[in-house]
């Protein structure tokens, strides 16, 4: 290459380092600091959705995304769920003396068996212990692990159109092995126990590893069946029949008494007011406080201009995740 095209090159470089650096001032320059960072020492601030006249207040938390353990907490990612934080969120909510009643908007399908537990105890937690209702909101989504933590509420209501149910437990694991072969490659495991490489990518299981994975599956089942007939107070055996994984609309789980009532998030907020004696009660919905990862990625996103870029790089960074069991509707 000839010093001319050298010189050209060093141009180009340095006119896309400008571009980038002159954005990023930009999306610093437009953004309202003193609103951003009023909010840097507050864990949660708070919107208002409806003023009453009244100190009371119903707390309305969302559920939105996949329940699955640091799902939200990617730079890149900043519109995700975020498991601890509505962890969090539960528990400020059954703190929160002014808060009379939640109401859960749940729009998920689902997601990982320990973190739906968790939510599930949680809510369990803010009814006996704080003696404060909960009732669940069904958006599009609220199958499978969304039904695990929707079970207890005191009420449900979901739109018509809305797919829940998919009641079970599924373990999902690619295999390769076929692949590998039609390839010439070949995979040397050393390992300690004639179980530790279940599931391997690498080999066809056995029947005995698919016995054993079988019984844990069923296990888990147990637990969700369980959890639906001491929230909805319904036999095992009509739980069992509901629950073979199929997912249903809104209507049909009104018919077979998986859901309580149909309508939206503002029917299910006039049904609380209504029902629990909260008609002054000032509905609140509980905003982020500052989040550098957020602010961060909204100006890395306004940098790059595109959310296909940032997801290619995301996917190559993101930890690929070992089979496990999911209280998950996968479609």
């Amino acid at each position: 290459m000839n010093k001319k095209r050298w010189i050209a090159l060093g141009i180009a470089i340095g006119l896309f380092i400008v571009s980038i650096i002159s954005q990023i001032g930009t999306t610093v320059a437009s953004t309202d600091f003193d609103s951003l960072f009023s909010s840097f020492n507050e864990d949660f601030g708070e919107e208002i959705i409806d003023q009453g006249t009244s100190l009371d207040k119903i707390a309305v938390l969302r559920l939105n995304g996949v329940i699955q353990e640091d799902s939200g907490s990617s730079v890149l990612n900043t519109g995700t769920y975020s498991h601890q934080r509505f962890l969090d969120l539960l528990d400020h909510a059954a703190e929160d003396e002014a808060v009379k009643a939640v109401v859960l908007d749940v729009n998920t399908p689902g997601g990982g068996v320990v973190e739906s537990a968790e939510i599930h105890e949680k809510i369990m937690n803010i009814q006996q212990n704080y003696e404060k209702p909960v009732y669940v909101s069904m958006g599009n989504t609220a199958a499978s692990g969304g039904y695990y933590i929707s079970a207890p509420a005191e009420k449900i209501v979901a739109h018509p159109a809305t797919l829940t149910g998919s009641i079970g437990v599924i373990m999902q694991a690619l295999n390769y092995a076929e692949l590998a072969d039609n390839v010439g490659i070949d995979f040397n495991t050393i390992k300690s126990g004639e179980y530790k490489d279940i599931m391997s990518a690498s080999r066809e299981m056995t029947d005995e590893e698919r016995a054993l994975l079988q019984t844990m599956i069923d296990e888990l089942y147990g637990e969700f069946v369980q959890v639906i007939v001491d929230g909805r107070g319904m036999t095992e055996s009509t739980v069992r029949e509901l629950g073979d994984g199929r997912v249903y609309t809104g209507t049909q789980a009104k018919e077979n008494g998986l859901v309580d009532e149909l309508g939206t998030l503002d029917d299910t907020i006039s049904m609380m007011k209504e029902e629990q004696g909260l008609s002054d009660a000032t509905v609140i919905e509980y905003a982020s406080g500052f989040e550098f990862n957020r602010f961060l990625g909204g100006a890395m996103q306004s940098v790059f201009g595109g959310s296909s870029e940032l997801d290619g790089l995301e996917n190559l960074l993101r930890e690929a995740n070992a089979p496990r069991a999911m209280y998950l509707y996968s479609r």
